[in-house]
């Protein structure tokens, strides 16, 4: 990255805290490659706490760059007024994705909200939080869609599609994760807004092994896939994902719906579009969603695609 394009960051972050988002939200995206020198650089608005993420190690030059300009950020105006409660740097290229405290004091347990709803992040403990911000209108189409549904969440790691689909009224949701622990913070996630957990079921098993268990619990109105591009020993995107597909016609019901996502900037939507007509040919695609316009990325392709696909 280019040191000398971190005053255009700067900018771009005071434009935003101008004004404060009233949810979580991304602030800055150099990870859609519009911003010359900053691709490696995000930033997010966790309902007070500011975090930035460096995705790739630095040299020390940029670092310290970045740090002074950070330092100068929170004496400005317009922080002050922001209501802001602490700026962090988390370094995911590093082991263990540590967090550094630039200003104010980092809250491990952070509660935010999304489309209305609450969601527990956990900073500083690991690499993702917990809650994917680019997936908050696929988050959003699930509520609108759920009503009366029986729903499957495939990868459902912290249930946050789970969340969505009870608070649209859907009649059950099965998760399925291989991360217990991750499961549980979807309870949490249920708990805080509220929700009869009689309608939510946690399976935390791999998929792979557990098909006749979630056929058993079908069929289902509305099946949501949102993997990982890869997790080791466990999935890999290219290879894995038709397997999955091949499933879905006998999980569904007659007029039910899919939502298969993939998030690797390495496969187009054509992946899914194909890959649904050679396993699943009953289903159809039927739209691709919108991503939130804070996540605009130079090539609309290499930018998450969250696809809908009906019988």
């Amino acid at each position: 990255m280019d040191a000398s394009a971190l005053p255009l960051f700067c900018q771009h972050l005071l434009s935003q805290l101008a004004s404060p988002p009233h949810e979580v939200r991304r602030l800055f995206h150099g990870r859609g490659r519009r911003w010359a020198g900053l691709e490696q650089l995000t930033a997010d608005w966790l309902d007070g706490q500011v975090q930035i993420s460096l995705f790739k190690e630095q040299d020390a030059d940029f670092l310290a760059a970045l740090t002074a300009a950070l330092h100068d950020l929170v004496q400005t105006d317009i922080w002050q007024r922001s209501g802001a409660v602490s700026l962090l740097v988390q370094h995911r290229d590093r082991v263990g994705s540590p967090m550094e405290v630039i200003w104010g004091e980092l809250q491990t347990w952070q509660q935010v909200t999304e489309n209305g709803l609450k969601f527990q992040l956990d900073l500083g403990q690991k690499q993702n939080n917990g809650l994917f911000l680019d997936m908050r209108y696929g988050r959003r189409w699930v509520m609108d869609q759920a009503k009366g549904s029986k729903v499957l969440n495939l990868f459902a790691y912290t249930c946050g599609f789970s969340v969505a689909a009870i608070a649209g009224g859907a009649a059950h949701v099965v998760n399925l994760d291989m991360a217990k622990a991750a499961l549980g913070r979807g309870r949490d996630n249920h708990r805080l807004n509220g929700h009869d957990l009689n309608q939510v079921s946690f399976l935390g098993h791999d998929i792979f092994k557990t098909w006749g268990k979630l056929k058993k619990h079908g069929p289902y109105d509305l099946i949501i896939i949102d993997p990982p591009s890869f997790q080791k020993g466990s999935f890999a995107l290219t290879t894995d994902y038709a397997k999955i597909l091949r499933r879905l016609p006998d999980m569904l019901a007659a007029d039910g719906k899919v939502l298969a996502c993939v998030n690797s900037p390495a496969v187009s939507p054509q992946f899914l579009i194909d890959g649904m007509a050679d396993e699943a040919p009953e289903l159809k695609f039927i739209e691709r969603l919108d991503n939130p316009p804070e996540f605009e990325d130079l090539d609309h392709d290499s930018a998450l695609k969250a696809m809908v696909f009906a019988r």
